[in-house]
Parts: C-alpha cells; structure tokens; sequence
C-alpha cells in the first residue's frame, strides 16, 4: 500500500454511470477514476453491504453496493495502478452512527450466533477476494462504529459486544491475509471524548488488535478543524495507531440540483449541507471554498505527530445528480426503518460539478 494515501471514495460509480453519468477534465471527457487518478488518486474506497436488494431482487440503490459490483469496481481500480479498501458495512443498506441494522439473513440470531456470523461473512468475502486476485490493501471491520453495529446486540453502551463482533471480523481477516491492515472507523473525528470512550472500552473489552484508526470530518457536522486536529494529535499518541481520515467533504456550491435529478420534491432528499449547516463552516460552498479547505484540511492532517497520519478518503466525489441514481428506494428505507425519500444528498459536495467538470480542489489534492 502507498505510504500516502489519496483515496477516493466512488462506491455509487457504477451506478452513476449506468443512470448516463459522464466525467470531464478540462473539457475533455473521461472516465472518473481516470480523472481522479490523473489529480494523484492512489486508493479507492468501496463499500460492501450483505444483500442489498429486496425480496423481489430489486436493488437497494446507491451504488448498488453488493460483492458483485464491488470486486468489479476494485478490479478497474486496480487496473489503473489503484490499491482499494474494503469497507464491511454488516447490513444490508447504509451503517452509520444513526442506524447499524441487522442484515435481513440474520435478524433471528443471538449475540453468540451473530459473531460467528460477522466471522464467516468475512472469511467468505476475503476467500473470494483471494480466488479473483482483487485482494484489498485494507480493510474496514465495520462502518462509523460511534454507537456501535448489529444493533440491539451491539448498541453503545454494549460493548462487550461490540468489541466480540468487530474482533470477530478482525480475525476472519488475519485468517485469510495476516499482513493486511485493518482500520476501525468512527465518526465525528472533531469530538475527542467519543474517540477516547469508545477505543477505551474497546480494548477493556479484549478487543483484537488492529493497524488503523478511521475518522469521518465533515466541517459542516463535526466541529472546527481545530478540534480534527485536537483529537487526531491525541489520539495517535494515546493509541499508538496509525490515523486516517476515512470520509471527509466539503460543498462547491449551495445551488439546487433539482432540475438534474428530475424527481418531484416529495420524492427527493435534498442536500446533506442544509443552509443552517452551511453557513457555520468558515469556508463559502464555492469552488474556491472547498479548494480552501481542501489546502487547510491536508495542512492539519500533515501535522499529526510522528507522521501517524497517513492519508484520508473524499467521500462520493463522482456521486453526480443523475436521474436513476439515488441515496435509497422505498424498500431500502423500510428494511432500514427510515424516513424517505431517495435522490441525491451529496452532489454538491463531489470533485465534479453537476455536469460532470472536474472541480478546482483536485488541483490541490493533486500537489
């Protein structure tokens, strides 16, 4: 794996290009991950969720997500020269600190019978990563664990459990390739308290050891960049790991991309970064505000202590607003017991504008 790491998260491409997403730098039109290459791209994130589709077979959307498209999307990443992590949702659908729901095939276990789950799921993953020669440079044992995963089993403050399920995973992984990396991720990387409980509890628990921590930061959620930085420098001496910034993004523009998605305003989610966000992060939602933070955000994470620091992953930066393409359909919502409705929250905070231009920002990641 690089050094240093420049990853991009692009798990709803596929999908994105089916729907008639198409990708220009300069102009000139290409495809996404060579684009994104091209501006320095080394990694590529990708998500994998159980079985995202419902009982009819029809996807859950957003990307698709399931183990097919995923090893197909590695594969083009690596293609190109890219490594790839494996992000491990444990869910059929979104896992993130406000839902971490049971896959459907095991909504009757127990705890005990749970672990062994997450143990066999991942061996089956990584044994098939293994036969396709696709093998991941790291891998995500569970995603945003802030409250924890499998719920009600693995709720904060359950953490024995927590620490029982993500070990279970750790050692599916070792089981197959000892020498590949695993990171556990939490959300709200500016929130320190959080990361000192939960990492505290972990290993009280006896959880297994591991090689990286992941922090999400999006400034328009998570607190200043001084307080990303704050916890970062505390937590990589405290711990001793090595830190990435496994989610970050920030807005090029606050303008509505309601007449790309084509979708009645019932049916559609809106963006993540609603104006009363917006207007507390210290940057404008301009090009030249997210090429700004972008500057500012790779300064903080260049000066965690001992270098501990080894890269980060943009959230979504292909994720356009395309008819078709959408944060979840009807089922998805109800499998996760979620309000709906679908389209895109995310648009305005890719590396491409709405038409698919390839954004000032890339300038700086590339330097």
């Amino acid at each position: 794996m690089n050094d240093w790491v420049i990853g991009m998260d692009v798990s709803s491409l596929t999908e994105v290009e089916d729907c008639g997403g198409r990708f220009f730098d300069k102009g000139k039109e290409g495809g996404a991950l060579e684009i994104l290459k091209k501006y320095g791209a080394n990694m590529v994130r990708l998500r994998l969720w159980n079985d995202p589709y419902d009982e009819n077979g029809k996807s859950y959307s957003a990307g698709y997500s399931d183990i097919d498209t995923t090893l197909k999307l590695a594969g083009r990443a690596k293609a190109l020269g890219m490594g790839w992590l494996l992000d491990f949702h444990y869910s059929d659908c979104w896992a993130d600190p406000g839902k971490q729901t049971i896959p459907k095939a095991w909504q009757n276990m127990d705890a005990d019978e749970l672990k062994q789950a997450v143990y066999d799921y991942t061996l089956e993953v990584m044994q098939r990563c293994q036969a396709e020669n696709i093998m991941p440079q790291m891998v995500a044992v569970g995603n945003e664990l802030s409250n924890g995963l499998l719920w009600p089993y693995g709720k904060v403050p359950e953490y024995a459990n927590i620490a029982a399920f993500v070990s279970a995973g750790i050692r599916a992984v070792r089981a197959v390739d000892a020498e590949i990396p695993v990171m556990i991720h939490l959300d709200n990387g500016g929130n320190n308290e959080l990361y000192r409980r939960w990492f505290d509890n972990y290993f009280d628990n006896g959880g297994e050891d591991f090689e990286y921590i992941g922090l999400s930061y999006y400034p328009f959620w998570h607190g200043t960049l001084d307080m990303l930085s704050n916890n970062m420098n505390d937590i990589a001496l405290r711990y001793g790991k090595k830190l990435i910034v496994a989610e970050v993004s920030m807005g090029f523009t606050m303008e509505d991309y309601k007449d790309y998605e084509k979708l009645p305003d019932e049916l559609r989610k809106g963006m993540a970064t609603k104006k009363e966000l917006a207007e507390k992060v210290p940057f404008p939602m301009s090009p030249e505000g997210q090429k700004e933070f972008m500057k500012e955000f790779l300064k903080v994470i260049h000066s965690v202590p001992n270098n501990l620091c080894k890269g980060f992953y943009y959230w979504e930066p292909a994720w356009l607003p395309v008819p078709g393409s959408q944060w979840a359909t009807r089922e998805a919502c109800e499998y996760m017991h979620e309000k709906g409705p679908g389209g895109n929250e995310w648009a305005n905070q890719a590396l491409f504008d709405y038409d698919g231009n390839a954004l000032p920002a890339l300038e700086v990641i590339k330097e």
